[in-house]
């Protein structure tokens, strides 16, 4: 069970006090001198209607009521209160009682979700003026739970956005794929901007500061990106002032977590009879422990976050100042992260025709990784913990630890603990602009962006402890990395307004520079642990340094237009420059078109009741992808290669890719098409996209003659698709007293490789035994490749394979691999459930994908019985004497025929999983404190799933275009209890 902490009651100390300020005698006096009326009247709309259903309640109370069928309504309130006029689809009303007994209230539709301003490429626009596939989440998102990661709050909550959680380690960051996999060989990473400037490091962006997020999907919206929009752009907006009086807001909580689910591994006893049987023996008196690994390496983490900002605006100056720190302690022993962030947005009206403004962050970042993707002789330390003989224990008289009896791999107690290791970081980013309006609906912006991060990482095995630290005699790394990116945006922006027709231009230059640098140095041969600095290594093993930089120009054009707001149209163009290329390729070229007809707003559907808003959009473009190695183009050359001359050994060097001035950027073409529909006096909102996208001129390393001396060469082959449907819905439930609504979204994507120049890839080496992923023309990436496993052979216990010709073999050649399984989801989705009942909130969060496989390469390692690994309780069930009927194969020393990637370890991962619930509790606001805000939060409570490994989100080779679907030994999500408050003054 949990356990309280200190941190936890000091907080339920603080939270009592301030509810007794908060509620003092005064203000309970204050309202009982007041007069009580009976209020009645009628509420109705604009044409003189009734509206049935409008919520009145009093101000500040719960005290309220409702409608019936006339519009009609009755209340009793005291003098001097304020009623509250609340309706879907309309806007609130607010009304004083003075001395009124009867009311007429006139709601008028609220068009607010319509004229909603979306953040788009280098400007924003209506939302209801939008042509393109956008997808937003707003900062009431983002509050219903608490983040400390930006893809966590795009997770389940965008149609045609795939956050790829690959490891539940709190220092694992998250891939976003937007629209399916866009490349084999290049970045499949959309392009984060943060308040105009583009970003590389999105653990260090602290959601707390996020106001929203806009997700440009088609080519259509991210053209404006050109080169850089290959893979979607994700557009993140930071907080700024909204109340004209200065606003100081705490968000602080506390939260556990555990490992959600553990394996039944063999005990000492069985241990002992498995490898018995394979005919190992030992001194087995030495080893007389039962000790349970898992136990050993799991453990109750905990998690802290302190969010302090404070705001404010007025008609000169908006600004916004937040500081933060978070940190996570792992459910894996030694897992931990810690980060800090202070952030000020500043607005300044100038005068009447400048403005002025910054953004500004900076974090300080730090890590405790763990090795989860590696074998146990790899230390692995999910494996480790599975595959550790239960009859050892920890450590050994002299203070090391203790290693299999039989070979000397190390227990994963010396993965998490034998090596001093950490990484941290710093970052300051922002951005200063000035924006000049010198005549009417004419401006012009310059931006100044930049972002500057350094990151080091250290680690000291000492020469004692381990058995491989006293082999090497101790190691220590010191690798230092640099990241330098600055951009200037100059950007002229004019809006014509003729009549019925409205345009919006902007035109602009975008000049940007990325430069990274890094160091590793490391050093072994240690005297003693006194000194853990590679200085105190008397044996260099590794030195090197590396520098590289980039360079863009880019040129940007849109127009926007629009008439009598039923017929929109939106044109990008954007040239992009780029210094990685070839001479004759460096530029490239990438229009996109996309138009609108709001069939609302025409007069045949004015009297259709039900439909309060339908658009119909449709879009083309090509978009860029630039994310691959520098310098590809030239034909470099590498040291090492020393040549004896006259007796000595001279420094020499060698080529080691060959020049391709041809190579240019990858390509997609891509075409949308979308309906947006609101229904309902706005209760129901919809929205359905289908599109297809193309993408072309793959960078992959293509087989050349061996006549070129080269095996291969980077180049522009190749053809990629993805086709797909996603579909969103918002709902108002119910609209009364008791509060419900409903958003849902759910994605299909088919992705293909159309071309490979008749090549195939094979990847994703797993478990010592092959490859599992194979790439090839008319199958999806992620296509999960082995052997068709056929059983055991009764009478000899050998597992039996499928070949070619559907005969059963225990000798199956590589040419009998075939297809085993997809990795690829028919469908994602993820649905929101929010629910309120006067100060009481609720939401439940449900997110999951069906129809994906998954390779459990843990079972291989756990289920074998070759060598003196600990297994799982499956392999009780091993074949053992002639005519046993089984599918586990006899344990058989060394013999990897009877675990090869196949079928038999092929695994259903679809999966539902209850991602949040958070129940809350509002108080009232007083002369103190404006707003008082307690939640308890449930996080990963509990997944339905046939996957019988540690978790079914998850993937061994990260955010892999290619080596998807694959589980081994990955640190599995957590499911965690949070219990927080926000409080406003």
């Amino acid at each position: 069970m949990f356990k309280l902490t200190n941190h936890f009651l000091f907080r339920i100390v603080v939270i009592g006090l301030l509810l007794s300020l908060n509620t003092s005698k005064p203000m309970l006096a204050k309202h009982a001198q007041q007069s009580v009326l009976n209020v009645s009247g009628q509420v109705v709309d604009i044409k003189g209607e009734s509206l049935v259903g409008v919520s009145i309640f009093v101000k500040g109370t719960t005290t309220g009521t409702t409608t019936d069928v006339n519009g009609n309504f009755n209340i009793e309130v005291s003098q001097g209160n304020t009623l509250v006029f609340s309706f879907i689809g309309f806007n609130n009303q607010e009304i004083v009682i003075t001395d009124q007994k009867n009311l007429e209230i006139i709601l008028i539709e609220n068009l607010e979700e319509l004229d909603e301003v979306v953040v788009v490429g280098y400007g924003s626009q209506r939302k209801k003026d939008v042509t393109g596939a956008i997808s937003t989440v707003g900062e009431e998102d983002m509050v219903q739970r608490p983040n400390t990661q930006v893809g966590s709050l795009l997770q389940g909550k965008a149609a045609g956005v795939q956050v790829l959680s690959s490891s539940g380690k709190p220092s694992q960051g998250l891939s976003i794929r937007i629209r399916g996999i866009n490349s084999i060989g290049a970045g499949s990473e959309p392009l984060y901007v943060v308040d105009g400037v583009p970003t590389a490091d999105t653990r260090s962006i602290n959601p707390a500061d996020i106001e929203d997020i806009s997700v440009l999907k088609d080519a259509a919206s991210a053209a404006i990106y050109g080169a850089q929009g290959g893979n979607g752009v994700v557009i993140i907006s930071t907080k700024r002032g909204k109340s004209a009086s200065p606003t100081l807001s705490l968000d602080t909580y506390f939260g556990f977590s555990q490992v959600w689910k553990q394996l039944d591994v063999l005990n000492g006893e069985q241990y002992r009879d498995l490898m018995l049987e394979m005919g190992q023996d030992t001194y087995w008196d030495r080893y007389y422990h039962n000790t349970d690994w898992q136990d050993e390496i799991f453990q109750n983490g905990t998690s802290q976050n302190y969010q302090l900002s404070l705001s404010g605006a007025n008609d000169k100056t908006n600004y916004y100042i937040s500081g933060g720190w978070t940190e996570q302690i792992g459910a894996v022993r030694s897992a931990e992260m810690k980060r800090a962030n202070f952030k000020i947005n500043l607005d300044q009206q100038v005068n009447d025709w400048v403005k002025a403004g910054t953004r500004i962050s900076y974090t300080k970042y730090s890590d405790v990784d763990v090795n989860d993707f590696n074998s146990t002789n790899r230390s692995g330390v999910l494996v480790g913990a599975l595959a550790t003989p239960p009859v050892i224990g920890i450590y050994n008289r002299d203070g090391s630890f203790t290693s299999n009896p039989f070979q000397n791999w190390e227990n994963p107690i010396a993965s998490t603990d034998g090596t001093d290791r950490g990484y941290k970081s710093q970052r300051f980013g922002g951005n200063a602009y000035l924006e000049f309006a010198p005549v009417k609906n004419l401006k012009y912006k310059i931006n100044f962006g930049v972002e500057e991060s350094n990151g080091l990482f250290e680690s000291f095995l000492d020469p004692f402890r381990t058995t491989y630290g006293q082999a090497i005699k101790g190691e220590a790394i010191s690798n230092v990395d640099k990241y330098s990116y600055h951009v200037v945006d100059n950007l002229i922006t004019y809006d014509l307004e003729i009549e019925k027709n409205k345009f919006d231009f902007i035109i602009g230059r975008i000049d940007q520079r990325f430069l990274w640098e890094n160091n590793n140095v490391t050093t072994r041969n240690f005297a003693s642990d006194g000194i853990t600095t590679p200085n105190a290594g008397s044996e260099m093993h590794v030195a090197t340094a590396y520098k590289a930089e980039k360079s863009n120009i880019s040129y940007i054009s849109r127009v926007n237009y629009s008439y009598e707001d039923k017929y929109l149209f939106t044109g990008n163009f954007r040239a992009d420059g780029s210094s990685i290329f070839g001479p004759g390729k460096r530029w490239g070229y990438f229009p996109s078109f996309s138009a609108g007809w709001r069939i609302s707003n025409e007069e045949f559907m004015k009297d259709i009741d039900a439909i309060s808003d339908l658009k119909i959009r449709a879009g083309w473009g090509i978009v860029g992808n630039d994310q691959f190695e520098r310098y590809a183009y030239l034909g470099r050359v590498s040291g090492g290669a020393n040549y004896p001359v006259g007796g000595e050994i001279m420094p020499g060097t060698y080529p080691v890719s060959i020049e391709n001035e041809k190579l240019k950027w990858e390509e997609s073409e891509q075409i949308s098409i979308g309906i947006d529909a609101s229904l309902f006096d706005n209760r129901l909102r919809l929205t359905i996209d289908a599109y297809e996208k193309n993408t072309y001129d793959l960078l992959l390393q293509a087989p050349l003659p061996l006549s070129t001396g080269f095996g291969s060469a980077l180049q522009n082959i190749g053809k990629l698709q993805n086709r797909g449907i996603e579909f969103s819905a918002n709902s108002v439930n119910v609209d009364k007293e008791i509060k419900w609504n409903t958003d849902f979204n759910i994605s299909f994507n088919k992705n293909e490789v159309v071309d490979l120049v008749g090549e195939e890839l094979l990847r994703g080496y797993v478990a010592n035994r092959d490859n599992a992923s194979l790439v090839r023309e008319g199958l999806p990436l992620g296509t999960l490749y082995g052997y068709v496993y056929g059983g055991v052979d009764p009478s000899t216990g050998n597992a039996l394979y499928m070949d070619a010709n559907g005969e059963s073999t225990s000798s199956p050649s590589p040419d009998d691999r075939t297809i085993i399984g997809d990795a690829n989801p028919d469908f994602y989705y993820g649905m929101t459930n929010n629910l309120s009942y006067k100060r009481f909130g609720l939401t439940v969060f449900l997110q999951g994908s069906y129809g994906n496989d998954m390779l459990n390469a843990t079972r291989i390692e756990t289920e074998s019985m070759i060598d003196p690994k600990n297994q799982t309780i499956a392999v009780e069930n091993r074949w053992r004497n002639p005519g046993d009927i089984t599918d586990i194969p006899k344990a058989s020393w060394g013999n990897t025929d009877n675990s090869r990637i196949s079928t038999r370890f092929i695994e259903d991962a679809s999966y539902l999983r209850v991602k949040t619930i958070t129940l809350s509790y509002s108080f009232d606001g007083g002369d103190f404190i404006k707003d008082l805000k307690l939640y308890a939060t449930g996080e990963n409570l509990f997944t339905i799933t046939n996957y019988s490994g540690f978790d079914p989100e998850v993937n061994r080779f990260g955010g892999s275009n290619t080596e998807q679907g694959i589980d081994f030994g990955t640190y599995p999500q957590t499911r965690n209890l949070i219990l927080g408050l926000k409080l406003t003054f």
